[in-house]
């Protein structure tokens, strides 16, 4: 079995998806919120 070294393994292309996912959430969540927003003022 091979020797593990914490902190040796490249993880640069899990954090591109990993911050690729957050800022979509963020959009995602930000469209949500206008949306509803939009909806109460039409429907007020």
């Amino acid at each position: 079995m091979a020797k593990h070294s914490h902190g040796s393994m490249d993880i640069s292309e899990q954090e591109k998806t990993f911050n690729g996912f957050v800022r979509w959430t963020v959009r995602t969540v930000v469209v949500i919120i206008v949306a509803l927003i939009l909806l109460a003022l039409i429907n007020g």
